[in-house]
């Protein structure tokens, strides 16, 4: 599952600077370090070039290769590549990396012919990843893994797969999948909550507050501009399900 030097110095050398250079060995981290190290217990690469196991925040650089490595994992799940995958992919892309964008969609394709160890690159996101960010993370896959209008059986499955390895409770990956897939369910706001039918106001009131608060995009600020707009998305999704449920009682 390494990735060939020629793929790292060329990602490097399209790119230019240190961004293209950290982006080269993080990549190469990803893959080529994995399979010496017990799940968990990746290295992480210091200034000097060498390999150090201190716990750091991941940049906006690590998270962007962090997407695209699960990203090939959802879009291959299935055993082909579907053509609105790849358009969900291209246009997150293309908005977010701008200039960047076809480097990123070159090492995408690369990473589609890979045989990634997606368990355990979610655990290795879901260890140096805040929480608040790993559930923008989610949000992509799941985007990915509805391109076709509803979730496989397969993607399905690797996609709880990859949110239980980045450490998501089940409760916040089904609330993402309600507000994501196509709403047929009548009750796709209280999951969207994650709360019962049975709940009174007063719990419906409480649990919009608190899924607004974990949803915030000012808690992933650091991250990069494509992370807050991602979250940005899903905290306007919890509004909408608040108003919903606000309409179905008639309360304010």
């Amino acid at each position: 599952m390494a990735v060939g030097k020629w793929i790292l110095g060329g990602l490097g050398f399209v790119l230019g600077g240190p961004l293209g250079a950290v982006l080269g060995l993080v990549l190469g981290t990803l893959f080529e370090s994995m399979k010496a190290l017990p799940a968990g217990d990746q290295p992480q690469q210091d200034t000097a070039g060498s390999y150090s196991r201190r716990t750091r925040t991941a940049s906006p650089a690590d998270i962007r290769v962090s997407l695209l490595v699960l990203a090939a994992c959802v879009m291959k799940a299935d055993g082909h590549v579907k053509k609105s995958e790849l358009q969900v992919v291209k246009s997150f892309l293309l908005k977010n990396y701008g200039d960047d964008a076809q480097q990123a969609l070159s090492i995408l394709k690369n990473l589609l012919e890979q045989d990634i160890d997606y368990m355990s690159v979610a655990r290795q996101v879901g260890q140096y990843v805040n929480y608040s960010t790993r559930l923008t993370i989610l949000q992509f896959l799941v985007n990915i893994s509805l391109a076709d209008g509803d979730f496989n059986s397969q993607e399905l499955f690797l996609v709880e797969r990859i949110s239980a390895g980045l450490g998501i409770a089940t409760a916040d990956f089904e609330s993402i999948a309600a507000i994501y897939r196509p709403r047929k369910d009548h009750d796709w706001a209280f999951k969207a909550l994650e709360i019962e039918t049975t709940a009174t106001n007063d719990e419906v009131k409480k649990a919009y507050r608190r899924m607004a608060m974990k949803y915030h995009p000012d808690k992933v600020a650091s991250a990069g501009e494509e992370i807050k707009a991602k979250a940005t998305e899903k905290f306007r999704a919890i509004n909408e399900a608040y108003e919903e449920i606000k309409q179905q009682r008639n309360f304010n």
